[in-house]
């Protein structure tokens, strides 16, 4: 059995997901003549399909209208996806080193689980996940541990052995309330914002399985 583990968010951090995203949204709007600018987009970015739709659309879009354009939407990025993969720089070698320090790993994300799907085909070194949680399987979304207590319990590994690797200030909160070290990397949120982590680095690069291992074990201490 693995001592310990790595939960690695999806969107910012293992797919570098900004520009495709904006792309289907792009699609999405030309096909149905609905407004659209990157600013719009930077604003709303994050949030759930159905929140998105009604944020930039809500006063043209029927309620019961949300479901179906969000599914269109989320086809629309996979095949931007499968495409040209866009993995996050660094994170495909840190997978790799994790894996052979005998780390147990897996995808907690809040993503559909054919978006996750994509990642698995496309991603190098994929197969050393162990385990995925998507945003169906749990009731609660981050900021609630849900989905990295899963993730743990799927690994067979205690959450004070795991640390989570994460981009987003919700992300961060929901680790640490699961008791697990949180490793933000920045990009998607400003370093201010993600000042709650154990750590905070801006390039996969500065990771590592030994620095992972003394977080965890500092984590250990503490509690």
């Amino acid at each position: 059995m693995n001592e310990f583990a790595a939960i690695f968010d999806m969107d910012g951090v293992l797919v570098d997901s900004y520009w495709p995203h904006y792309q289907a949204w792009k699609e999405m709007a030309k096909r149905y003549d609905l407004p659209i600018t990157e600013e719009r987009f930077a604003t709303a970015f994050g949030k759930t399909g159905h929140d998105f739709v009604k944020e930039l659309w809500g006063d043209i879009i029927k309620e019961q209208d949300i479901p179906a354009l969000d599914a269109e939407k989320e086809e629309l990025y996979r095949e931007v996806l499968r495409a040209d993969f866009p993995a996050m720089k660094g994170v495909c070698d840190l997978i790799k080193s994790l894996h052979e320090a005998g780390y147990a790993m897996a995808i907690g994300s809040s993503g559909a689980p054919g978006n996750i799907q994509v990642v698995l085909e496309c991603l190098p070194n994929a197969e050393m996940f162990a385990a995925t949680v998507n945003g169906f399987e749990v009731t609660k979304g981050k900021p609630d541990p849900d989905i990295f207590l899963t993730a743990a319990g799927k690994l067979g590994v205690e959450p004070r052995n795991a640390a989570v690797i994460e981009d987003s200030p919700v992300g961060i909160e929901a680790a640490k309330a699961a008791g697990m070290v949180a490793v933000a990397i920045t990009g998607t949120a400003e370093r201010k914002n993600l000042a709650e982590a154990n750590i905070i680095v801006d390039w996969m690069m500065e990771l590592s399985p030994q620095l992972i291992s003394l977080l965890i074990e500092n984590n250990r201490r503490k509690g």
